[in-house]
């Protein structure tokens, strides 16, 4: 694990979630080939990961880590490249990167920070806040009901969903493990406490729950576990195995090569 330390001060929040998740993620590629690991971040909390970890890493503008991570994996196929990102990253900011890199099929992993506001600015609503979410932009309490990230990837087709949360730090180490090893695109909505200006880590500890692995080619059965909403199930919802992006994009005959189209196209 030492590989993997960097010599950045860690300035997140004491206690703060996402701790959970970079501990999660250390543990889920300490064996792999760290030279073929490529991460990149948006702007929130969360991107502070990539000065914490020893990959590869690129810093996108707010909402742009998705389309960041597809020119990198279109670039060079043979990389793994895992997105870090916030619910007000790439839900408010970035929305139609996250839904068109699902609609594509495009093989990399997104790690969905969802501390249900924007935290960095310290408290304002973002699309996941819950109904009447008093914050720094909503002191009366935020007038729109909250968006079900899981349920728009579903209908965005997404051929890998699942759900952990920051504090089962096991639990969302081999949800990781499984989504790197997706082949397509892979989304893992971690849930995550802001200490500072929405503790939530009392009521996930309470109302959060492990499922099994079953029925993970039905569209029916995911989006009724998805929309639980009395316990939250934690867990992988829906994998199924389809063409990915760069296979359909960049190769239209079977003996053509990448490198062929570009020397045509130049």
């Amino acid at each position: 694990m030492k590989k993997l330390e960097t010599n950045y001060k860690n300035t997140w929040c004491p206690f703060c979630g996402n701790f959970g998740i970079l501990a999660a993620f250390k543990k889920a590629i300490e064996n792999e080939n760290l030279d073929k690991i490529v991460i990149t971040t948006g702007i929130g909390c969360h991107a502070k990961l990539a000065d914490y970890i020893n990959v590869s890493s690129f810093y996108s503008l707010h909402g742009r880590a998705i389309p960041v991570a597809e020119g990198i994996k279109l670039a060079n196929p043979e990389l793994k490249v895992i997105v870090f990102t916030g619910d007000g990253d790439s839900l408010d900011e970035g929305i139609s990167h996250l839904i068109h890199a699902a609609k594509r099929n495009i093989d990399i992993t997104v790690i969905l920070h969802n501390n249900r506001l924007f935290a960095l600015t310290t408290g304002q609503f973002t699309a996941t806040s819950p109904d009447g979410f008093k914050g720094k932009s909503t002191p009366m309490g935020a007038p729109e009901s909250p968006l079900n990230p899981l349920e728009l990837m579903l209908a965005s087709n997404a051929t890998f969903i699942a759900r952990s949360y920051s504090l089962k730090i096991k639990h969302l180490e081999e949800t990781m493990k499984r989504a790197i090893s997706h082949k397509g695109f892979s989304i893992v909505e971690v849930l995550t406490p802001c200490v500072s200006f929405f503790n939530t880590s009392d009521f996930y500890n309470e109302n959060t729950y492990i499922i099994e692995d079953s029925n993970l080619d039905s569209e029916e059965k995911a989006l009724k576990k998805i929309k639980e909403s009395e316990k939250i199930p934690l867990g992988i919802f829906y994998e199924v195995q389809k063409e990915v992006y760069s296979k359909r994009a960049l190769v239209s005959k079977k003996e053509e090569t990448v490198e062929k189209i570009l020397e045509e196209l130049i």
